[in-house]
């Protein structure tokens, strides 16, 4: 499984437009085979933060998440909203359990 775990921030002055985006995004991935999760999340201090975190099947269903058509009108939406700051990782996980 890869985990894809970071954060995005933006102007807050646009925040209405990056969460109408990440609903779009969110619910167009969701549907994706291969995706196990996928939640852009707003930070609670922070207007213009999201976190975002995206469980993969397999390197294969990333790889088409990358090249499906709303991941290009996400990207194309994301650039009008005054980024500035943008720190998402890849993560390989080997075994999944509970914390306790």
């Amino acid at each position: 499984m890869l985990v894809i775990a970071g954060v995005l921030e933006i102007d807050p002055a646009n925040r209405d437009a990056a969460v109408a985006a990440a609903l779009r995004m969110m619910e167009e991935t969701q549907r994706e085979p291969g995706c196990i999760s996928y939640t852009f999340s707003a930070d609670l201090a922070d207007p213009g933060r999201f976190r975002i975190f995206e469980e993969w099947q397999d390197e294969a269903a990333l790889h088409a998440h990358f090249a499906a058509p709303h991941m290009a009108a996400f990207q194309k939406a994301v650039a009008g909203l005054g980024v500035r700051r943008m720190a998402i990782q890849r993560y390989e996980v080997s075994a999944v359990g509970p914390v306790r």
